[in-house]
């Protein structure tokens, strides 16, 4: 019987207010035992001066004698000097005794009534979520609770909702990731098959320009897996950010002059636009580079030959703002929510070696963000886009 009331919520609601009931049961028969004796001498007392004014004959017997100062203690003594029980008194307390009793039934059955009703109602709820929760740890993350009410029971149930609809986003995301990693390694792998197929079967001929081809698909995968191992080294933040005060000309220059030679190759203007008194940053020196490096590398693919890729950066208050813009074919703007997504690519179609993977731009978000900074995208199509990411000032509060 205990092991079935600490297991179960209703039969510790339902006893908690027995237990009431049982308790106001009990004062209300003690604040009776001593409350109603002086108070049955006091009405007593002015009935018989109320009485006292009438003619005698009008006076049963034993009526109009006097309350005693030692009779007066509530006793149940009030009549008769001879110390005879005052039969009104006891037949008083009788009936007071009788009322309580049908008074203190009725009242607790619909207590318990009351109580069973209330008990069901807080507890279908907690059911509710206990099913809920149970078909979620199966893998059901579409599972929802009906909200009902703005208490606690509805805010919780609210919150279990919200904790579902994360889970289930989570899933999405999971089973998403998978099919885009399954799909961007299924292309160099097939391309480097059947190279090899083709030099088996004698198609290909076992040429250098052959093997050379086969090398950079193979590289291609490489840098895929370098690019999900640090895909996922920063979306858990298992990584350290040796902050400090940065020059971003000197970070600038460094980016430059890796990528000169591509855009240069590419006919592409690479234009920098950076003021003199440009404040130092809180920053860490690699990271910045990479982001630098992917927002510049990003836009150098779909600019178009003969255009103009421009890096700028202007102080706003306590933080720097640095803005790649190109002039290349732009995003539509259904895309831009999604262009920070993992894998996430505008034309579905365009393979890995045309359009990148899909997690530079994600990489470049979590650095970011991770400095204290904020990333977006504007863009119009057949214009171009710009990239814009800030940082804190050095020795500032980014706001």
């Amino acid at each position: 019987m205990i092991q079935f009331i600490r297991q179960r919520l209703g039969a510790k609601l339902f006893l908690s207010y027995l237990l009431v009931i049982l308790i106001g049961a009990i004062v209300l028969t003690i604040a009776t035992r001593f409350t109603a004796p002086p108070a049955y001498n006091r009405h007593l007392a002015i009935m018989e001066q109320m009485m006292g004014n009438t003619s005698p004959s009008m006076m049963g017997p034993g009526m109009g004698m006097g309350m005693t100062g030692e009779e007066g203690s509530g006793m149940g003594r009030r009549w008769g000097r001879s110390g005879e029980e005052n039969g009104l008194f006891i037949g008083f307390q009788q009936s007071l005794r009788e009322a309580l009793l049908w008074a203190a039934l009725a009242a607790g059955l619909a207590a318990l009534s009351v109580s069973v009703f209330l008990s069901r109602r807080v507890v279908a709820p907690v059911h509710a979520m206990m099913a809920a929760s149970k078909r979620i740890a199966a893998g059901h993350y579409d599972e929802r609770v009906p909200e009902t009410g703005q208490d606690e029971l509805g805010q919780l149930a609210h919150s279990f909702n919200r904790m579902a609809a994360q889970l289930e986003q989570v899933e999405q995301m999971r089973r998403r990731l998978i099919g885009d990693v399954a799909h961007e390694l299924r292309t160099p792998l097939t391309a480097i098959k059947g190279s090899m197929e083709g030099l088996i079967d004698g198609v290909l001929p076992a040429t250098t320009e052959t093997y050379h081809q086969i090398y950079q698909e193979a590289e291609r995968l490489n840098r895929l897996v370098d690019d999900l191992q640090e895909l996922s080294r920063v979306e858990a933040g298992a990584y350290e950010l040796n902050l400090h005060a940065a020059d971003l000309h000197i970070l600038v220059g460094t980016v430059v002059k890796r990528l000169r030679r591509a855009f240069e190759e590419k006919n592409i203007r690479l234009t920098i636009d950076l003021p003199p008194n440009l404040p130092p940053v809180s920053a860490d020196d690699d990271r910045i580079i990479q982001v630098l490096t992917n927002l510049l590398d990003n836009a150098r693919r779909y600019t178009p030959s003969g255009g103009t890729v421009t890096l700028r950066a202007v102080q706003s208050g306590k933080e720097v703002r640095i803005t790649v813009q190109d002039t290349g074919i732009g995003i539509p703007p259904e895309h831009l929510p999604h262009i920070f997504d993992r894998f996430y690519r505008v034309d579905a179609s365009r393979s890995r070696r045309a359009g990148g993977s899909g997690i530079g731009l994600t990489i470049a978000r979590h650095l970011v963000e991770a400095h204290g900074g904020r990333i977006w995208v504007e863009s119009e199509v057949g214009k171009g886009s710009a990239f814009t990411f800030t940082l804190p000032i050095a020795g500032e509060t980014s706001g």
